[in-house]
Parts: structure tokens; C-alpha cells; sequence
């Protein structure tokens, strides 16, 4: 059995079985799955323009677009994640600088008041 690192997941591959698997436990070996799908014609049109471009048939091509469209929401998902992380994260900075601030203020009038041996208001 061999554990290899690939596109951001682990697969096992076990020589045993024959079997290659990841690490949910999904078999790339496993029979497919026949599904029905209702498209408009004027879609089913374009799929089979571009089925017939890049010499493919309507199953390799659908599964591209699904795997394309699961990377691309995963992606958008992240992004969102980062973008409202932040958000957040600029508020707390606010503060802290803020807060920062008001203590080199409050220091740096210590500081003067040292200097000239007099207190400031």
C-alpha cells in the first residue's frame, strides 16, 4: 500500500486489491453511474458542437464540466471565506491601532513632561 499526495488530496493506493482509492474512501475504480439529464436544444446544441471540436463524447464532457464547476464553486467558497475574513480581521486591527495610538500619546507626553520638567496638560 503507498499513500501519494495529488491536486490537495491523499491517495492510497493498495496493491492488494488492485483498488485505487483517497483518503474519503472514494474508489477511482468504481463502476459509473448512469444518470438522466434534461437539457433545452439549445444547449444539448452546444454540447455537441463542442463534443465534436474537441473529439469527445457527451459523457467526458459532462463529467469536465462537473469536476470544472466543483473546482470553480470551491474556489468562489474560499475567496468569500478570505474576503469576510477580512472584514472581520480590518475591525480588530481598528481597534488595536486605535488603542495603540492612545498609548504612544499618552507616552509620548510622559515623555516630554521628562524633558522639559514640567507636566503637560
Amino acid at each position: 500500500m503507498y499513500l501519494i499526495y495529488n491536486n490537495g488530496a491523499y491517495i492510497v493506493i493498495n496493491w492488494l486489491s488492485g483498488g485505487i482509492s483517497n483518503t474519503w474512501g472514494c474508489n477511482f475504480m468504481a463502476e459509473t453511474k448512469r444518470i438522466m439529464i434534461s437539457l433545452p436544444d439549445s444547449l444539448l446544441e452546444e454540447v455537441d458542437f463542442m463534443v465534436s471540436t474537441e473529439k469527445k463524447n457527451r459523457s467526458e464532457f459532462i463529467r469536465e464540466a462537473m469536476r470544472l464547476y466543483i473546482r470553480e464553486k470551491r474556489h468562489m467558497d474560499f475567496c468569500e471565506k478570505m474576503k469576510n475574513g477580512y472584514k472581520e480581521m480590518s475591525q480588530i486591527n481598528i481597534s488595536l491601532s486605535e488603542m495603540g495610538l492612545e498609548q504612544d500619546v499618552t507616552e509620548l507626553y510622559r515623555y516630554e513632561a521628562k524633558l522639559t520638567g514640567c507636566e503637560k496638560l
